[in-house]
C-alpha cells in the first residue's frame, strides 16, 4: 500500500542545540535505512517549516505505524497520513 504522510515537526525551542543535531542527525541516517530498504519512496520538504510530505509504501497500515514510530524525532511529530489507491485513469500503473 501507498501512503501520502505529512510530518510537523515541534521540537521545543528549549532543546540544546547539541541535542537537536544529533537528533536530526539521528534522522537522516534513519531515513536513509527506510530509503534502501524501499519503505521511504520519497520525501519533499514543506518551505518555510519543519515539516515535511513522504511517499511510504509498506504492507499495510500497521507497518507504516511502526516504521513511523521507529523514527527517532516521532516523539515531536504532529503526523497526517492519507492511505493512496490507484485511480482508474491510471489502468495498468503498478
Amino acid at each position: 500500500m501507498e501512503f501520502l504522510v505529512h510530518v510537523v515537526i515541534n521540537v521545543p525551542h528549549e532543546m540544546p542545540a547539541k541535542e537537536r543535531a544529533d537528533l536530526r542527525n539521528s534522522e537522516q541516517r534513519r531515513a536513509a535505512e527506510l530509503r534502501t530498504s524501499g519503505d521511504l519512496i520519497r520525501i519533499w520538504r514543506d518551505p518555510g517549516r519543519q515539516a515535511n510530505w513522504s511517499l511510504y509504501k509498506v504492507r499495510d497500515a500497521t507497518t507504516l505505524h511502526e516504521v513511523l514510530s521507529s523514527l527517532p524525532l516521532w516523539p515531536w511529530m504532529d503526523i497526517e497520513v492519507h492511505t493512496l489507491a490507484i485511480h482508474p485513469a491510471e489502468s495498468g500503473a503498478d
